[in-house]
């Protein structure tokens, strides 16, 4: 078995009243205004087609099986004040 480096780097532009906070096992969270929590972590997609629409699977050994293979994850969070 091979290993697989992915890196996972966004940039967004989000509302002023996000925030970060860490959950009791200190990974970072955001908190937005409605009460909910969001956390950006990797879903893998699927196609029958590259050129086509892609989409999750709704199978859950196969989203299973591929979240399995996930040695670790890290997501990190960082507001950029200007």
């Amino acid at each position: 078995m091979k290993k697989l480096n992915v890196t996972i780097q966004l940039n967004m532009s989000v509302p002023d009243d996000w925030e970060l906070v860490e959950t009791s096992e200190g990974t970072p969270v955001l908190k937005l205004p409605n009460g909910q929590f969001m956390d950006i972590a990797i879903e893998p997609l699927f196609a029958t087609d590259p050129e086509e629409t892609w989409s999750s699977t709704e199978d859950e050994d196969t989203l299973n099986d591929i979240l399995d293979m996930v040695d670790s994850e890290e997501v990190t969070y960082q507001f950029v004040t200007h």
